[in-house]
């Protein structure tokens, strides 16, 4: 077993339309500003961002996300991630109920070298970290929604 691979998926219901979910998640640059976790947003051209993230755990991650796919028709954002994690991550929006379901997506290899001393101890760590964060950002969003 890779202790430093990681996949995850989280789905969210919400109560918003696809289509306004789906603008939201567009914006990443806006992020910071309903999702606690992710620290910092900065555009460097139209399809690369760095971006800091901190959950619970005393560590930023530090990444540079480049868009794979924008594809507003299928409602599908996916970008390749760069940095302290090497991988993807994507969200697909769908209609669900008379709302949304979002389905968030990722793969990854830890890089950063002190996370990866940790990789056998702090797995089950590293896990809770990232639902805590993925709890945060669905409510988040929900709010962030309903004030739009």
């Amino acid at each position: 077993m890779d202790w430093n691979h990681y996949r995850f998926r989280t789905v969210w219901d919400l109560p918003a339309p696809p289509g306004a979910v789906y603008t939201a998640l567009e914006q990443a640059e806006d992020y910071p500003r309903w999702w606690p976790q992710v620290r910092e947003i900065t555009r460097v051209d139209d399809t690369t961002a760095t971006a800091r993230f901190r959950s619970v755990l005393p560590y930023d991650l530090v990444l540079t996300l480049r868009q794979r796919r924008h594809d507003p028709a299928a409602r599908v954002l996916e970008a390749a991630l760069s940095g302290d994690l090497d991988g993807w991550a994507r969200w697909t929006v769908t209609p669900h109920g008379g709302g949304s379901r979002v389905v968030y997506e990722q793969e990854v290899h830890v890089r950063a070298a002190p996370l990866r001393r940790l990789a056998v101890p702090g797995r089950p760590f590293f896990r809770a970290n990232h639902a805590l964060m993925m709890r945060a950002g669905r409510r988040g969003l929900a709010a962030w929604l309903r004030a739009v």
